[in-house]
């Protein structure tokens, strides 16, 4: 018996990642189309934006959507778990 295909997220729905706007620490209504599944360097200079952009706008709106798509109860037992070390797990 074969089982349904989870339902495609409307992020799936499309290949690029779109910011449009962003205004994180120095950056000031900046807005990109990246690729996804692909390779994608960010160069610039120093206090150019280059971490702003990456951490504090994609990397928060995954994370946010990766949590969006985790059942609660997954969540508390991943808080629980998080401030365990290897050796506390095996005795």
């Amino acid at each position: 018996m074969k089982t349904p295909s989870p339902a495609l997220h409307a992020a799936d729905g499309h290949d690029l990642i779109r910011v449009h706007g962003a205004r994180v620490n120095n950056l000031k209504d900046v807005s990109v189309e990246i690729p996804k599944r692909r390779l994608t360097v960010f160069t610039g200079v120093s206090g150019s934006g280059k971490s702003s952009l990456v951490f504090g706008t994609i990397a928060a709106e995954s994370q946010r959507m990766i949590n969006e798509r985790i059942a609660p109860s997954c969540r508390a037992l991943c808080r629980r778990w998080r401030g365990r070390t290897s050796t506390s797990l095996t005795g």
